[in-house]
């Protein structure tokens, strides 16, 4: 199998925490699964790089390495909005232009927006910095209402959290819903979490250990084929409706119609990725009730149809048998 080059880009002082997002999910394999990503990290400068908390990082790659790179991460930038070297705004030009995939995590956005790569475009990043992008970046569409933008050639997060989430969903582009719940697996996390960034900026009062919706939710994902509505899941955490709604939202940021919504889709797309079911018996099986159901869901949701989607996933893994 060939493998995607994925190159992270330093800066100092570097955030650990925010390059550990994507090394945990390019650069650490599930056991028994084989890797289809190589990490390397990358500076202006190769050598002993500081970072945040006082160690340094020895650096051994330097901007020669977005050379070859596949997809070219920028893992926040210290402090936000501080000038980037030209050869750095260069080098990702360069790499654009060429045909990598430009990410940012966090205040890496910053990043992105001083080499021109996100004017008239989505964006986000931490909700401490958004206003401060937008009047530093008028060309830049600010989205402070979301965990993520993606373009397909360029992309960002929002808080440091949030680039997790945005490298789950990019190995989920890559490589399909069951690979990257593989990842997330082995990382001990939902490989899609719900909600948008604004539900962290006011810290909440934290749920007793009796509220947390954790049980539920995982009953439910074992339920996805039964009727199983709002009211329904509500009988079983003992709520009201109205209760266990609010509950969602403070938790998870959404609603629990959207939230099984977005279970069931999540299923359908590992059985096409991984079967060969009909849609219909595919669509029971998640809680669909019918292929017409799940091929309007999918096309609203996704962009696109089972079928597509099938095909796009199966020619994936006729590919990587080849190499």
């Amino acid at each position: 199998m060939n493998r995607d080059r994925v190159v992270a880009l330093l800066n100092p002082p570097q955030s650990p925490f925010e390059l550990a997002c994507a090394a945990e999910v390019f650069g650490t394999v599930p056991q028994d699964v084989p890797t289809p990503y190589d990490f390397q990290i990358c500076a202006e400068r190769p050598g002993p790089l500081r970072t945040t908390v006082g160690y340094a990082i020895v650096v051994d790659a330097g901007l020669a390495a977005l050379h070859e790179a596949d997809t070219v991460i920028i893992p926040g930038w210290q402090p936000a909005g501080s000038p980037v070297p030209p050869t750095v705004t260069e080098a990702l030009l360069a790499a654009h232009q060429r045909g990598a995939r430009i990410v940012a995590i966090c205040t890496g956005a910053f990043v992105l927006a001083q080499a021109g790569l996100l004017d008239g475009r989505r964006a986000t990043t931490h909700w401490r910095h958004t206003a401060q992008l937008a009047a530093d970046f008028p060309k830049v569409h600010m989205d402070p209402d979301v965990l993520y933008v993606d373009h397909g050639d360029v992309a960002t997060s929002a808080g440091t959290g949030a680039g997790i989430d945005l490298c789950l969903h990019l190995v989920r582009s890559d490589h399909g819903a069951a690979y990257a719940a593989q990842v997330a697996r082995n990382m001990v996390l939902p490989p899609h979490r719900e909600g948008s960034q604004l539900q962290y900026v006011a810290k909440p009062t934290p749920a007793r250990p009796d509220e947390s919706l954790a049980p539920l939710l995982e009953w439910a994902t074992s339920q996805l084929h039964t009727r199983l509505t709002v009211a329904r899941l509500a009988e079983r955490a003992g709520l009201s409706s109205r209760t266990l709604a609010r509950q969602f939202t403070d938790q998870l940021g959404t609603s629990p119609g959207q939230w099984l919504l977005g279970r069931r889709l999540d299923a359908a797309r590992v059985l096409l990725e991984q079967t060969d079911l009909p849609v219909e018996a595919i669509a029971t099986r998640v809680g669909l009730a019918s292929a017409v159901n799940l091929r309007r869901r999918f096309r609203a949701h996704l962009g696109t149809t089972p079928g597509t989607y099938r095909r796009t996933f199966s020619e994936l893994r006729d590919l990587h048998r080849e190499k």
